[in-house]
């Protein structure tokens, strides 16, 4: 019964053979730690020639385990939940860079909050079918019992103060690294672990993991940037002649058109994939691309992230100019934000978001209500029986509710619809295997990684489709209307990537989208034109004959310059000192007054936008009379 006892074994006793042990766990702690991590800067090696680096990544777990160690007063338990709760994180870590292709970052961890808001079901999706890491698991847990229950206390119960004393002051140095104490900064920073700001892949590979976490969550989550109002001044200045122009094209004369957003999951044309390059996924995109305007579309994320590039599209904000603003409508404090919907609004347009998921996902309704929507159209809102094909809403049931509330009388009408289909990951059964399975693949694409880009791509060709439905449809309603169609990033099909390549020989965090907008009664000449997301909504306004709002206006005069910036996310800013940074930077501080809304003083005179309210709709609202689809 001596190992279940709650006094110390005599074994421990002297001081000498406590701190022994002590100094050997944390030494093995360190060494664990950087095998786990696997990086290069951190492996066992690396102990002799650069110290700092594994000690640093592994200096948070230390002081967990110390931490721990207060509380139960022995040292195996201690030391080895805090390896276990590490493992978890590296665990995760493992899952996001599978299926985004880039590790943990601070701002990740917000995601937790989702879990209770409809995100539970998107969110563990990712989590691995196989039972051993589960079984690994398990076992841990089932160690970490075992530990609890024999083995005995390092030290008496009663210390007088002394053990409470030390667990307080490394509780609230693992806190103060949790909240971002600056003070930290002289270890964890790029002078003396390797930071680099634009890949967090080469930092975690060289400084590890938890070094990473820590550095990007003490450069990106203190403070904002300060704008430079002068700068920002002198911009306008320079480009108020351009504005004015702008702003004062004469219009058509004619009414208004109906806008349809479709923010297309994960869309994006496989034709930039070697293997693919003479393919045809997209048909009816390339035909309509015939008489639109059409291009590649960069945006600030990849494989995930939805709502970074819907950000920029709904506010034409750039979110490089926001570096601590990773999940906008997580952060997002402001109860209006300067945005297209608000222009919209102004001019007497019904605004409508359309989404058939949860609405507390991701926090789309109190964002929306900041954004300007009058009406949000979610999950509750859809038919009983819309169709479903893999895990999520099948795109023609979104299409068929786009076509639902449009009405044919009264104001001009905006759906911002977020379709879902196309959602990762790709490895549940479509409601069509065998057209899935039909689906032809570049060679060396095999097993799982081969069913999982045939899944997406069979989903792709739907969203194709149903874009060509849509447009089909419009074109036959007396209303004139106009289309803007773009994937918010390419799917984490990360394996096939790497073992097929790019036709521009570029990495996938470089490969850009697509996009198009299309008049459906119109049979123009075609446009190519390579953009941004940020750059959408001014380009949509000008299409749609508003020109009134200063702001997108000078999107669009100076925006074409600062586009291939932002051609991959977390792309490096241009060269210091030269032309491009000083435009680059003056209009960061345009960006940040205008989501302070401190910039209309210093823009010319222009309608300033009208905010508005959103009604979050449980039911759908009453139905104009049903259209039957017409042919394509």
């Amino acid at each position: 019964m001596l190992l279940n006892s709650t006094a110390p074994s005599r074994h421990w006793r002297k001081p000498a053979v406590r701190v022994a042990l002590l100094l050997l766990l944390a030494l093995a702690f360190v060494l664990l730690t950087g095998v786990l991590d696997g990086g290069a800067g951190v492996a066992p090696a690396q102990l002799l020639g650069q110290p700092r680096f594994p000690l640093a990544n592994a200096w948070p777990g230390l002081l967990l385990a110390g931490v721990l160690l207060a509380i139960s007063r022995r040292a195996l338990l201690s030391f080895g939940l805090a390896f276990l709760l590490q493992g978890v994180v590296y665990a995760v870590n493992t899952l996001k860079v599978a299926n985004l292709g880039t590790p943990l970052l601070p701002d990740d961890f917000r995601m937790v909050g989702q879990l209770r808001k409809g995100g539970a079901h998107l969110l563990f999706g990712y989590l691995p079918h196989s039972p051993w890491p589960w079984l690994g698991l398990l076992a841990g847990v089932a160690l970490i019992v075992a530990m609890w229950r024999f083995e005995p206390p390092l030290f008496p119960r009663r210390t007088r103060g002394k053990r409470l004393l030390g667990g307080a002051v490394l509780a609230l140095a693992l806190a103060s690294i949790l909240a971002g104490q600056s003070a930290w900064s002289h270890l964890y920073n790029a002078r003396v672990l390797w930071l680099e700001p634009w890949s967090a892949s080469s930092t975690s590979a060289h400084s590890g993991l938890i070094s990473s976490l820590v550095m990007f969550h003490l450069q990106y989550g203190q403070g904002k940037r300060k704008p430079d109002v002068a700068a920002a001044s002198q911009l306008i200045g320079q480009s108020t002649a351009a504005l004015q122009q702008s702003m004062h094209t004469p219009g058509t004369g004619d009414a208004l058109p109906d806008i349809v957003v479709i923010q297309s999951e994960s869309f994006f044309d496989p034709s930039i994939m070697r293997g693919y390059e003479y393919s045809s996924f997209a048909p009816n995109l390339r035909r309509l691309a015939d008489h639109g305007i059409s291009g590649s579309l960069h945006v600030p994320t990849f494989g995930g992230g939805t709502i970074r590039t819907e950000f920029e599209v709904l506010t034409g904000l750039s979110l490089r100019y926001f570096e601590n603003l990773q999940f906008p409508y997580l952060q997002m404090s402001h109860k209006s934000v300067p945005s297209l919907v608000h222009v919209l609004n102004a001019h007497g347009y019904e605004t409508t978001a359309l989404h058939g998921n949860d609405p507390a996902f991701w926090n789309r309704i109190a964002a929306f209500k900041s954004l300007g929507f009058k009406r949000f159209v979610s999950q509750s809102s859809f038919p009983a029986n819309a169709a479903m094909d893999g895990k999520y809403m099948a795109d023609s049931a979104m299409t068929t509710e786009i076509m639902q509330q449009l009405k044919d009388s009264g104001p001009p009408q905006f759906i911002f619809a977020i379709s879902l289909e196309a959602h990762g990951p790709y490895d549940v059964e479509p409601a069509d295997p065998a057209e899935r399975d039909a689906i032809p693949v570049p060679d060396g694409i095999t097993g799982v990684d081969k069913q999982e880009l045939q899944t997406y791509l069979y989903h792709l060709q739907h969203a194709d489709a149903e874009l060509g439905r849509l447009v089909g449809w419009l074109a036959q309603r007396q209303r004139p209307s106009l289309v803007l169609f773009y994937g918010d990033h390419l799917p984490g099909l990360s394996n096939s990537y790497r073992i097929t390549g790019f036709v521009n020989g570029g990495d996938m965090l470089s490969q850009a989208g697509t996009w198009l907008l299309v008049d459906p009664h119109s049979q123009g000449q075609p446009v190519h034109e390579d953009t941004a997301a940020w750059l959408l909504p001014g380009r949509l306004l000008a299409q749609a004959g508003i020109h009134d709002d200063a702001y997108f206006a000078l999107t669009g005069v100076v925006g074409p310059q600062l586009a291939a910036l932002t051609e991959a996310p977390g792309a490096p800013p241009p060269a210091e000192g030269s032309d491009m940074q000083k435009l680059d930077n003056a209009m960061a501080s345009v960006n940040q007054l205008r989501m302070n809304g401190k910039l209309d003083k210093l823009l010319p005179k222009a309608a300033l936008p009208v905010t508005g309210g959103i009604a979050h709709s449980d039911t759908s609202p009453t139905r104009p009379p049903a259209t039957a689809a017409l042919p394509q």
